[in-house]
């Protein structure tokens, strides 16, 4: 399968990987594609390693993921043109934080309102799964913790696309756990506000969530 990912940073890179390690082909989006770390990347990734614009990344892809900053996704998908992403599973990574002078995390909205239901409004022809938001990147694929494999929580509107991303979750080494319609990730992006909050405070950013069933 053909993957594009929108977007370059280290959750980029690492979701990159992981699709590349079970044997499909990942297309990077970024604005500076020739970058000496996309450089890298690719050649660490072999010949199923590419990068170009947002708009390559976005037309290559059969399975589109956003991995962007939060509060700039609707801007990135406007560069990658929308067109791109129709009849598409979108896996949307992204969390709208924002950090103030204690440089503790935020969500820029939030509670009536998320980036999962911004980006599924930006792309009414796509089916947006909100997933992979709540784990650092090291943790994203094949995750080792002593509690055995962490659960990945998920939300979307669509049945199939979330049938879909089930699928690659428990493939990339999660137990996946679908929370219900795309406004779920009103739950999820605060749960990553948790994450960092727990990363800053404990000095540990290995860290997962498991739901634990009596």
């Amino acid at each position: 399968m053909k993957v594009g990912i929108v977007g370059s940073g280290d959750v980029a890179k690492a979701l990159g990987a992981g699709f590349l390690a079970l044997g499909h082909e990942v297309k990077l989006g970024s604005r500076t594609p020739e970058s000496e770390g996309l450089v890298a990347w690719k050649k660490q990734g072999g010949a199923h390693a590419t990068t170009g614009t947002t708009a390559d990344a976005a037309a290559f892809g059969e399975l589109l993921v956003l991995s962007t900053h939060g509060v700039n996704t609707e801007e990135a998908i406007r560069q990658a043109g929308p067109k791109h992403f129709s009849g598409k599973v979108v896996i949307d990574t992204t969390n709208p934080l924002e950090f103030g002078a204690d440089h503790m995390p935020k969500l820029a909205y939030g509670w009536s309102d998320s980036a999962g239901e911004r980006v599924q409004k930006a792309l009414p022809d796509a089916h947006v799964v909100k997933a992979f938001n709540t784990v650092g990147s090291p943790h994203m694929f094949q995750p080792k913790f002593a509690g055995g494999p962490p659960d990945m929580f998920y939300c979307g509107n669509d049945a199939g696309a979330k049938k879909t991303v089930h699928e690659w979750l428990k493939k990339f080494g999660w137990n996946p756990l679908d929370v219900g319609g795309i406004e779920g990730a009103r739950l999820l992006e605060p749960m990553c506000v948790l994450w960092v909050t727990l990363g800053i405070t404990g000095g540990n950013w290995g860290i997962a969530f498991k739901l634990l069933h009596q």
